[in-house]
């Protein structure tokens, strides 16, 4: 029977006397219900005692009779159980509802009783709580957490506390909902973290609880805090050295798993790796081209590059080049190498030892015709190797003459006399002359002149065909000009055996700065050979 139903209860006067035995003024009660608290689903039992009256008895909820007597027929829960004749009648409710949190009391209808009014408190547990999201809640790193737990149709409210590593965490919002019924509630709580003060793999737990279960309900949540991949990027072994076999391992931790390995090098993708492991042999490229590992999860990618520090020898960053320059003017060469560890620069004249210097640029200030010749630059890359590279340095300025041995001149034999020439630029003429002749090519009755050019020079050579005594008496002058100016060289030629001279036939030469006392005699036969031949042109510089 529900709470809106009625029993009219009719009491005739003829069937009073049925039920009573004694006088109805000793009637009185010795058990009485009393308030209860009890929680919904357990039984419970209103005591109602009234010795020796065996009259109507009547239960009444909330003011409003359950049945006559012991029939409750319209209630299956509720059963009116004692001795009657003892006049025991008691309330047992199995199962208590939340319906049966009401005021009861226990009547004598023929003694005019009733009993205190007992207040039955229906205590309702809250509904196993539920975290949303659970059971596992993920997040990305960075993050905060927010936590909402409901712990659903409790009389009275539950209320709700978060619990980790056993301690209670504080500052959660908590609220409360009165449901339809106005006595049931729902209560929310919401938890907020700060990224800083949440892990992966924690577990909070939300635990409700109220009059009905002190000792609460519990759920939890596993906390699954989700990252781009975390990379690290070793090279194996160390050192590196140039040429040998080297590991590079991309380890990486990421949550959720890995799903691709790319591999780059200097910015270009290395297609034939996939993995965590590339393997190479690795050259001085590895050293400025940065190796590079990305490794994607669903969350997005992570890159990782480093320069691998390989041990190389020396190589040529810029090409030093061979100069040409006049004479006094500075000569300056540029050397540039790589190399690791750090290398050492020494620049120095091919056939000298003397350091020049220790740095990319090799400075020669007004640098002389004896500056010619072969430079070294030489790179050293302490206990892995060395290199080195070859310039030449030419001077422009006037030709510079010198003899060599010549052929020895026999009487009425043919005979030569050489003379070897640097010049730079080439020499534009060269000239024989002796006496009053001058020649400078082919063949003018004995006498002939060739010129040949070889990789150091200009050799000049003068062919006397039938040497007759004059010969060995004659001073013979060679002169090359070039724009710069000229220079000049004085042989003689003798006869082998003579008296004048040793075994071996030489050439005796003399440079006009060098001769002293002489140089009257040379200035006046080059005067008189060479004056009517190159006066006109105006090119001959005379160097004494």
């Amino acid at each position: 029977m529900h709470a809106s139903e009625y029993i009219a209860v009719c009491v005739c006067p003829a069937s009073v006397s049925n039920y009573t035995s004694a006088p109805l003024s000793e009637a009185m009660f010795s058990q009485q219900p009393q308030d209860l608290v009890v929680v919904a689903g357990q039984p419970v039992t209103l005591p109602c005692t009234i010795p020796g009256y065996h009259g109507v008895v009547l239960w009444i909820k909330d003011g409003l009779a359950l049945g006559v007597g012991r029939d409750l027929a319209g209630y299956p829960r509720y059963t009116v159980i004692g001795d009657h004749s003892s006049g025991e009648h008691h309330l047992r409710i199995q199962r208590v509802e939340l319906m049966d949190d009401a005021v009861f009391e226990c009547q004598a209808v023929q003694a005019a009783m009733r009993s205190r009014p007992a207040r039955l408190t229906v205590l309702v547990p809250p509904e196993d709580p539920v975290i949303s999201g659970g059971p596992v809640v993920s997040l990305r790193a960075g993050d905060p957490l927010n936590l909402t737990c409901h712990a659903d149709n409790a009389k009275p409210a539950a209320s709700i506390i978060w619990i980790r590593n056993g301690e209670v965490l504080n500052g959660a919002m908590y609220s409360k909902t009165l449901l339809r019924d106005g006595r049931r509630e729902s209560t929310v709580s919401t938890l907020y973290l700060s990224p800083s003060n949440i892990e992966t793999g924690q577990q909070i737990i939300c635990k409700a609880s109220n009059k009905a279960v002190p000792n609460g309900k519990e759920t939890s949540v596993t906390i699954d805090i989700q990252h781009l991949p975390l990379v690290n990027l070793s090279v194996e072994p160390q050192p590196v050295l140039e040429g040998n076999l080297v590991k590079f391992h991309c380890s990486a931790k990421a949550n959720p798993p890995v799903t691709l390995y790319r591999w780059a090098k200097g910015g270009s993708i290395i297609k034939e790796v996939s993995g965590d492991t590339y393997e190479v042999i690795v050259d001085h490229s590895f050293f400025t081209e940065p190796v590079s590992c990305e490794v994607t999860n669903p969350l997005g990618s992570t890159n990782i590059s480093r320069n691998v520090d390989v041990y190389f020898g020396p190589r040529m960053a810029a090409e030093p080049q061979s100069l040409q320059v006049d004479l006094g003017s500075d000569a300056v060469f540029n050397c540039a190498w790589t190399g690791n560890p750090s290398l050492t620069i020494v620049w120095m004249k091919r056939g000298s030892g003397v350091v020049l210097s220790n740095e990319n640029l090799l400075t020669l200030k007004s640098v002389r015709q004896e500056d010619a010749g072969k430079y070294v630059c030489r790179a050293v890359v302490p206990r892995v190797g060395a290199g080195e590279k070859e310039v030449s340095l030419t001077v422009n300025g006037p030709p510079t003459i010198s003899s060599t041995q010549t052929q020895q001149a026999l009487h009425g034999e043919k005979g030569q006399i050489k003379c070897f020439i640097r010049s730079t630029p080439p020499p534009d003429r060269i000239a024989w002359s002796w006496k009053e002749t001058v020649l400078e090519s082919g063949t003018s009755g004995r006498y002939t002149v060739e010129t040949v050019t070889t990789e150091e020079g200009v050799i000049s050579t003068l062919t006397m065909s039938n040497i007759v005594p004059a010969d060995f008496q004659t001073i013979y002058n060679c002169t090359a000009w070039n724009s710069f100016g000229s220079d000049t060289e004085i042989i003689r030629l003798k006869e082998q055996g003579g008296s004048q001279g040793s075994t071996s036939s030489t050439f005796l030469f003399f440079r006009s700065r060098d001769r002293g006392h002489k140089r009257g005699l040379v200035t006046q036969i080059i005067k008189c050979a060479l004056m009517r031949t190159f006066n006109a042109g105006g090119a001959y510089r005379r160097r004494f």
